[in-house]
């Protein structure tokens, strides 16, 4: 008997949680479908805000998507022989410069982007470039790639491996190629999915970072808050998230397909 209402109480607070994060979800995509939103559902639904999104923000929604994946490659590129040398090399060296790497996340985004305004500013033409966001992202996002791989090679015994495909007369890049890379896989894709979901979401640097003509979805979506009519904001969201989940979803799956290769 006690056991069943333990059950049910852990039944209903799993509920009240989802009701919680969902139903301001619903209540927005809702608005965003409403021809008026003042006057509810009862004023009938309609696409048109959606697609008055579309034709307002499409630059918006395709440039954040291609700074993510971009922010994605360039944190592999970067993260995973990262990762790889602070697995290869313990120590208290290695723990200073993984404390440096995750040094980025203990910095308010602001005070982060306000660092690259000072240093790259006079830039002119990089200053007005969608990679200058992309610099942003990349410091922001990295420590997430490199503790999520590093977190990989730490748990497998990486050096008798390495030494078994030596003996075998395997190179340096052979062993990077055929021994890391594919057991550090679960690590690049928990990672991927951090990156890109962290990178597309990101509003307070980006805020900082953006220019009239380089707006992300987290900045039009502000944007639309601030000088559209409530529906078409709402729409937006709705636009988001149709954007976002499927991604979201595939990367999930693949993350949990590699581990379960790995396993």
């Amino acid at each position: 008997m006690l056991k069943s209402k333990t059950k049910m109480l852990q039944l209903a607070v799993t509920l009240l949680a989802c009701a919680f994060l969902f139903v301001p979800i619903v209540m927005s995509v809702l608005a965003g479908l409403t021809a008026n939103y003042f006057q509810g559902v009862s004023s009938g639904l309609t696409l048109r805000w959606v697609f008055e999104v579309w034709e307002l923000y499409a630059n918006s929604i395709f440039l954040s998507m291609g700074i993510a994946f971009a922010c994605l490659i360039c944190t592999v590129i970067i993260g995973v022989p990262a990762a790889y040398g602070l697995a290869r090399h313990p120590g208290w060296m290695s723990r200073m410069l993984e404390e440096f790497i995750s040094l980025p996340l203990a910095i308010p985004g602001l005070a982060l982007a306000l660092a690259l305004l000072q240093l790259y500013g006079s830039m002119q033409g990089f200053r007005a470039s969608w990679t200058f966001i992309l610099v942003g992202h990349v410091l922001y996002t990295l420590p997430f790639m490199v503790r999520s791989i590093l977190a990989v090679l730490a748990s497998m015994d990486l050096k008798t491996l390495e030494e078994g495909a030596a003996s075998l007369g395997a190179s340096p890049w052979q062993r990077f190629r055929d021994i890391v890379v594919p057991n550090a896989m679960p690590g690049i894709l928990a990672g991927a999915l951090t990156v890109v979901t962290l990178s597309i979401g990101e509003f307070n640097l980006t805020w900082m970072l953006h220019t009239p003509y380089l707006k992300t979805l987290p900045v039009g979506l502000a944007d639309s808050y601030a000088s559209m009519r409530l529906e078409i904001a709402s729409a937006y969201t709705l636009v988001f998230f149709i954007l976002i989940v499927p991604l979201l979803m595939a990367m999930q799956w693949a993350s949990a397909r590699a581990q379960r290769i790995a396993q």
